[in-house]
């Protein structure tokens, strides 16, 4: 079974920076696509930044040259360096992987998300 679990969210300025971790822990055998997404109260879901098994890396407009999507293959973990924070970035923030288990087929999985408060 595999699970994943997103950990750094929290309460921050404008201007200030969090870092996001999500981790998959299971009986692995190779992570695909990396996703972060993001859902405001009474919002969509939108995709804010997505890094491929080669490294090839995706962001949305509204985030791009302030967040950075990284992943450490060993650890099974993706981050989300995030800088220079407004208050519409306010929202819980879910990772979500493409995973292909010892056994079976790749599927999606998701964390349970964590929620990123920027306010004064």
């Amino acid at each position: 079974q595999v699970h994943l679990v997103e950990s750094g969210g929290g309460l921050v300025q404008p201007g200030g920076s969090l870092r996001l971790s999500c981790a998959a822990s299971g009986t692995i055998f190779k992570i695909y696509t990396m996703t972060w997404y993001r859902q405001a109260p009474g919002k969509q879901r939108e995709l804010v930044a997505q890094i491929s098994r080669i490294n090839t890396t995706t962001y949305a407009d509204s985030v791009k040259g302030r967040f950075t999507i990284s992943r450490d293959n060993a650890k099974n973990t993706v981050f989300l360096q995030m800088n220079s924070l407004k208050p519409e970035d306010t929202a819980v923030y879910s990772c979500q992987m493409f995973i292909q288990p010892f056994v079976g087929s790749v599927r999606d999985y998701w964390g349970q998300g964590t929620q990123v408060t920027v306010s004064s």
